[in-house]
């Protein structure tokens, strides 16, 4: 059991470090080829950050857990929002950029509305319904790419430079070993996760469910809580709300898009308590700006995202 323990936590620091290796590996590579800084960081520091919800999903619903795959996706946004979110705007204020107020997120709303009407039809997500997820993530790849080359609007050039700056005298092969190093650190992480948090899980006599929307989410969550932290403590935090729509975008149109497609989900319906929690969290993040101070998000507001999680958690364990 403590052996079990400590192998899940091995498996989420595999997991971190490998999508840090792949994202440097990648980030060099891109730069050899004249890729603008901006389409990095809007791409390839953002999928990586959401690369063990990837490998977790992909693990569990290869082995056939379907609860595990969906929970953590599920469980994943839910940490994102409420606690990471939460977390960064109650360290800073977080203001809104123009395009996240009126497009970005009202796009994640939509698509969170779509992945739940998705998963409410039919037994879960079908093949044709994980295309369909794959071809809208190819859409929302190719704004972001549209949108990052306007650059101004966006204003994360300068972190995005510091983040990768250690890169730039990176050789193509040392390049190539960092992405093998990091697809291997996250292929063996989430292997090592998902089998010992199935142990730690019949243990403790606890569901899938419960296992993938607790630790499992907040685990493979690490990468954003890092990310979002850090620029929320050099005051960099509007950083935090594009990195969390974004990863919450990617995990439900690519994450479960991929599981899907490879071998189809079973929803389990117990799950519509926790996409309705979403949805709420969306809506409020979308008021937050309107209300006065307008276009921002400050504390009090983080404040409220933390009380949610925290409600949310013990509303979990005590149903």
């Amino acid at each position: 059991m403590i052996l079990s323990i400590f192998l899940i936590i091995i498996g989420f620091a595999l997991l971190v470090k490998g999508a840090d290796f792949l994202v440097e590996g990648s980030s060099s590579i891109a730069k050899k080829f004249h890729i603008p800084e901006i389409i990095i960081g809007l791409t390839i520091v953002s999928i990586g950050t959401s690369m063990p919800e990837l490998f977790v999903s992909l693990t569990s619903a290869l082995e056939g857990h379907s609860d595990m795959s969906m929970g953590n996706v599920i469980g994943s946004n839910i940490a994102n929002l409420l606690l990471i979110l939460g977390l960064s705007t109650v360290i800073r204020p977080i203001k809104f950029q123009k395009e996240t107020r009126l497009i970005e997120m009202p796009m994640c709303l939509l698509i969170t509305i779509i992945f739940m009407i998705f998963c409410n039809t039919g037994t879960g997500i079908s093949k044709i319904e994980a295309i369909i997820l794959l071809v809208l993530f190819v859409i929302f790849i190719l704004y972001t790419i549209i949108m990052g080359k306007k650059g101004e609007e966006f204003d994360k050039e300068d972190t995005i430079i510091e983040l990768k700056a250690e890169g730039e005298k990176v050789s193509i092969f040392k390049s190539i070993i960092f992405i093998i190093l990091g697809i291997i650190g996250l292929k063996v992480g989430g292997d090592l996760t998902v089998d010992n948090a199935l142990v730690v899980a019949r243990y403790f006599n606890l569901s899938e469910k419960i296992i993938s929307l607790t630790i499992l989410a907040v685990g493979t969550s690490l990468p954003e809580l890092v990310t979002s932290v850090t620029a929320a403590i050099k005051g960099n935090s509007d950083i935090a709300i594009g990195n969390i729509i974004g990863s919450n975008i990617f995990n439900m149109l690519f994450i479960i898009g991929v599981s899907a497609f490879i071998n189809p989900i079973i929803y389990n319906s117990s799950y519509n308590l926790e996409m309705i929690i979403l949805i709420i969290g969306i809506l409020l993040l979308s008021l937050f700006p309107i209300i006065p101070p307008k276009n921002q998000m400050n504390r009090s507001n983080g404040l409220i995202y933390l009380i949610m999680y925290v409600v949310y958690m013990v509303i979990l364990f005590v149903h």
